[in-house]
């Protein structure tokens, strides 16, 4: 079979980097990159990280895990030579985008692949060149690009490099500043298609949610929408949150802004900042304690109550929870007055306290 898609060499890669440069006229034509606030460290992580992945990366993993089963499992190489390349493609997809949705989501409840995601989250504004803005060893720890390798030496590779290009126009879009979906949204003739469109595939403004700041805009859930290019793994484990609306801020809570070099080769570069989570010495404590915090409630307004524990302004959430399990719990408060927070996080009446720190 000759792998070559449309039988020309290299034809994903020629449409790959068509697809990147079309978002950036894009990107110009709208405006933003002359409103843009980023700064050089933001320009060589976003866009220095991107190539070292296309052009470094990527190639030397794929060909790592060819090696690796060449040498362990020869019998199976291109086992699926004769297999129908839209099955092959289905199956590659299918496949690469569960592997992503469970790294990725484990990259915000585990704290040393968060470390290597945190890069990612730190960015204060959208842009597709985001989609690029990782530590360099959570890319080396990618299942997802591993698989690349595993698929082509399973016979596989015009499906992959199919599937990437495909691939690649969800994942961009749905970083980039040309926020698309909104025209789904405008028009009620076309409600149907943008229902369906959201519910298979990322969209916008489903991803920009992941990237919002905090969830006390009512719009971001920076703890959920996992997905990569399908919205259906979101869905079939709890962690889709549809809102066809954008956060107004972007990025972290607390973010020291450590320099580049730290954010993106970190554990082999640390901060120099003990107030970064990538310094040597930082460490999350508990910061619970028995009795609850008295505090002034605002009818009307969103409040986070911290559920993980380690706050530094308990009551109340900071971001703490990042890189764990834990979430905070949202709510609006319903009249203006003092309230009694659980502040022990036994309370089954979370935030308010039920007395759960009696007798602890």
């Amino acid at each position: 079979m000759n792998d070559a898609l449309f039988g020309i060499p290299y034809m994903d890669i020629y449409l790959v980097m068509g697809i990147l440069v079309f978002f950036i006229l894009l990107e110009i034509a709208t405006g933003y990159w002359h409103r843009t606030q980023r700064t050089k460290g933001d320009w060589i992580q976003e866009m220095g990280g991107g190539f070292v992945l296309m052009l470094v990366l990527k190639p030397l993993i794929v060909l790592g895990a060819i090696f690796l089963f060449h040498s362990f499992f020869p019998s199976i190489q291109d086992s699926l030579g004769e297999t129908s390349l839209w099955l092959s493609l289905l199956v590659f997809l299918l496949v690469d985008d569960f592997l992503q949705y469970w790294y990725h989501r484990s990259a915000h409840e585990y704290p040393f692949l968060w470390k290597l995601h945190r890069p990612h989250h730190q960015a204060e504004e959208m842009g597709f060149f985001v989609s690029y803005r990782n530590a360099f060893l959570y890319y080396v720890m990618m299942p997802n690009l591993w698989w690349l390798g595993i698929f082509t030496f399973l016979g596989g590779a015009k499906a992959m490099a199919i599937g990437l290009v495909l691939k690649q126009v969800i994942i961009i879009s749905s970083h980039s500043t040309v926020q698309y979906d909104k025209f789904l949204y405008r028009y009620k003739f076309l409600q149907p298609l943008a229902v369906l469109w959201e519910h298979i595939f990322i969209t916008p403004a489903f991803h920009h949610a992941h990237h919002g700041k905090s969830r006390r805009d009512g719009i971001s859930d920076p703890n959920g929408n996992f997905g990569n290019m399908f919205s259906i793994w979101d869905q079939l484990f709890g962690t889709a949150t549809f809102n066809r609306e954008f956060p107004s801020e972007y990025g972290l809570d607390n973010d020291p802004k450590e320099h580049w070099t730290a954010a993106y080769l970190f554990p082999f570069i640390k901060s120099k900042d003990p107030n970064s989570e990538l310094s040597k010495a930082h460490q999350k404590t508990k910061t619970t304690s028995a009795e609850p915090s008295s505090v002034h409630l605002e009818k009307g307004e969103k409040y986070l109550w911290c559920q993980c524990g380690m706050s530094k302004t308990q009551p109340f959430c900071d971001g703490s929870h990042h890189g764990t399990k834990f979430k905070p719990i949202l709510f609006e408060a319903q009249r203006t007055g003092n309230a009694r927070l659980c502040n022990c996080k036994l309370t089954k009446a979370g935030p308010f306290c039920d007395d759960s720190h009696v007798g602890v």
